[in-house]
């Protein structure tokens, strides 16, 4: 297994400092800095998989996950804002091009969305009537557009699938036909302003719906044919891996302040904790540098489903190592790292909240 770098080697010194010295005060306005999403602009972090052909970066999946542990290691919301709102631009290779176009036109366009079906699309002439209400965000105050799931309705009757189940279909909505919600109050990613929206009575023509599979791939590239479930699964993993790795990082500081200044801490217990940080930070290398190899094979063998179930499982290794390598640390780090005006809590905040989200929950062998 090679030497796995250290998130930093993807990112110039200007833009940590850029995404670091705004961060407290992102976490203020419960939003993204304006410094930081003029960063995020200038380096179209939010086009990471965006097409090509409308002026997106198309990342490959490997660099992509490196890219995303590299920004969630310079700040936990940040890089979380741009993994879930470049993950909806990744919708840009299923929608109608005309659309597509439209939407890319602004430099600035972001999208945003929640995965759940909490929304009704009823069939009307040439498109659809929606209305629901959908939680959690991510990056909501910065889109541009809007992704909404909704349960198809032909007036008041369901429509099924062939098998007999509800159809479930995604829409791409503009930003002003939206309305914001507030309703994010965690202890953590609070910079994310990961709010909910409600939409009512409105009409869309049917052009805004979109289909997420392979086969309704409107751009022919590797990118849109890889399955969405691993996408989405390596990409929060690498998330949690970036913050952990902050935290590892601070870890260093925090120890030797807490030898310099707690009389009760001898050099013995200075060797415990050195011990314990040596070891956590080899276990969180080694689950890393398993997940990326498993990214990259699957990525060239997308078809392969063992390699598929590889990225799934190796994920979520990867996020529990994470969770229990910074568990393992914390308590060696003093009251500092209890208090929330300082950047270990906000990683420690970030990490555990982000920790939370259902992909990354269970392990299934």
């Amino acid at each position: 297994m090679e030497q796995i770098e250290h998130p930093s080697a993807l990112m110039q010194a200007h833009w940590v400092e850029v995404i670091r010295n705004y961060a407290a005060e992102a976490e203020q306005l419960g939003r993204l800095h304006p410094a930081q999403l003029q960063l995020i602009y200038d380096r179209q972090w939010f086009n990471l998989l965006a097409p090509a052909v409308y002026g997106g970066l198309q990342s490959s999946l490997p660099q992509l996950v490196k890219t995303e542990e590299a920004l969630s290691w310079a700040d936990g919301s940040l890089g979380w804002v741009v993994t879930l709102c470049c993950g909806a631009g990744w919708f840009g290779g299923f929608l109608d091009p005309g659309i597509a176009k439209q939407i890319y036109s602004d430099p600035k366009a972001c999208f945003a969305g929640s995965g759940a079906v909490t929304g009704t699309a009823t069939i009307t002439n040439g498109g659809y009537i929606i209305n629901g209400s959908w939680k959690y965000a991510s990056g909501v105050h910065h889109a541009t557009h809007i992704t909404v799931n909704c349960n198809i309705m032909n007036d008041d009757e369901a429509v099924l699938n062939a098998d007999g189940t509800q159809l479930i279909l995604p829409f791409v909505l503009d930003r002003g036909d939206v309305k914001l919600l507030a309703g994010w109050k965690y202890i953590g990613m609070i910079a994310t302003g990961s709010d909910a929206y409600e939409v009512n009575g409105l009409y869309v023509d049917k052009s805004r719906c979109f289909k997420i599979d392979a086969t309704a791939a409107v751009i022919d590239a590797p990118l849109y044919r890889y399955p969405f479930l691993q996408l989405a699964e390596a990409t929060l993993a690498a998330n949690l891996s970036g913050m952990a790795v902050h935290f590892t990082d601070l870890c260093v500081p925090a120890f030797k302040n807490k030898a310099a200044n707690i009389r009760r801490v001898n050099a013995a217990n200075v060797e415990v904790m050195n011990e314990a940080l040596s070891q956590a930070t080899e276990l969180l290398n080694q689950a890393r540098a398993i997940f990326f190899e498993a990214v990259e094979a699957s990525w060239n063998d997308p078809e392969n489903t063992a390699l598929l179930k590889s990225v799934s499982y190796t994920s979520r290794i990867l996020a529990k190592i994470a969770r229990e390598c910074v568990d393992e640390l914390y308590p060696y780090c003093g009251l500092t790292a209890a208090s929330p005006d300082t950047e270990i809590n906000r990683v420690w905040r970030d990490l555990h909240t982000a920790g939370q989200h259902a992909l990354l929950t269970f392990i299934d062998n």
